[in-house]
């Protein structure tokens, strides 16, 4: 098990945490992390969590070691669950919260011994957590808003000002990438533009509405870089060949944590609704946060400096990875000129 980072601490509050698998929802838990620590500011945080997850937790101050969960997405392996979980007793944790709703995920604390187990029932964890929260979506419509509900007492009202995520990010490590990739430091304003869409295409604004703002803020005197991973290499390729190759294209160049030291480098950022967008709003920076089959009433960036373009037609939000219509007006009728006009390029 690799440590990201680990204190002395003399307290008895030891906390371990089971993290969500997907990028924003991470970026999201520091909500909770910051919670815990106004609480019992000497309180130990360990998350558990898939191992890509690590960039993430190492650019969080609130959490003091991060342990890599070997395990596959919806593998159920319940020996190797248990005997991690065993490893994990000597740890002398005081509580596990789980952020996940799966019956595998609660197997490792109770197989810890860890005696308080806080997390909503999920799949019927009876046994399994001893601290069973009701899930009122009513009352906790945002996901960051259901985090933060297992980090106070049963009774107890979430606050009613949940600090934001708030990611630390390395300059010298983003110049270091620039460097490896002999790519100039930046003299002028940049764009990050992250077009990618993990959940499906009724996410992801049309490929040529981004080329258009590309080309624009290129006009303007602004550099553009493209962030995607390397299943959006063809779409972060077509961007650039559509903007007349006029961005840096980093689509699948740049590891996670390299990616988040890039951007911090970025004067705005315009997003698809997915893990980057809510990197971006942890990294304080001006965001366009676009929204089409997802609901941004659930998973808002958490930033002042977001702004969030959501039609909300008749048939939104659907929550499919396609248009059940086929027309994806959603998202097509976002204009590029509107983005633009947002972004007030000069």
């Amino acid at each position: 098990m690799a440590e990201v980072r680990q204190v002395t601490n003399t307290q008895q509050d030891k906390i371990l945490i089971m993290g969500p698998s997907w990028v924003g929802d991470m970026v999201l838990a520091q909500s909770l992390f910051k919670i815990l620590k106004q609480q019992k500011p000497d309180c130990i945080i360990e998350v558990a969590a898939p191992g890509w997850t690590l960039p993430l937790l190492e650019r969080m101050p609130e959490v003091d070691a991060a342990i890599p969960l070997p395990f596959k997405h919806g593998q159920l392996a319940l020996r190797e669950r248990i005997r991690f979980g065993r490893r994990l007793k000597d740890r002398h944790y005081t509580q596990s919260i789980m952020l996940t709703n799966s019956l595998k995920s609660a197997i490792l604390p109770a197989a810890s011994g860890i005696k308080r187990r806080t997390g909503f029932l999920g799949e019927m964890r009876y046994g399994l957590l001893n601290d069973i929260r009701p899930l009122d979506k009513t009352r906790l419509p945002r996901t960051v808003d259901r985090f933060v509900a297992l980090g106070v007492n049963p009774d107890a009202a979430i606050p009613s000002a949940i600090p934001n995520p708030t990611l630390v990010a390395s300059k010298e490590n983003a110049l270091a990438c620039l460097t490896k990739m002999d790519i100039d430091v930046p003299q002028a304003p940049v764009l990050g533009l992250c077009p990618g869409a993990e959940y499906g295409e009724a996410k992801r604004w049309p490929i040529a509405y981004y080329a258009e703002v590309a080309r624009a803020a290129y006009a303007h005197g602004w550099q553009v870089w493209l962030f995607g991973s390397e299943k959006d290499v063809p779409f972060t390729a077509e961007i650039n060949q559509l903007s007349n190759m006029v961005c840096l294209d980093l689509g699948g160049r740049t590891k996670l944590g390299d990616a988040i030291d890039l951007m911090s480098l970025c004067t705005a950022v315009v997003s698809n609704d997915s893990g980057l967008m809510h990197v971006a709003a942890a990294l304080d920076k001006k965001l366009i946060a676009i929204y089409g089959s997802s609901d941004p009433h659930h998973t808002p960036p958490m930033s002042s400096k977001a702004v969030i373009e959501y039609l909300g037609l008749e048939c939104s939000p659907c929550f499919q990875r396609e248009c059940p219509l086929g027309h994806l007006n959603c998202l097509k009728q976002i204009s590029p000129k509107h983005i633009i006009h947002t972004l007030t390029l000069n």
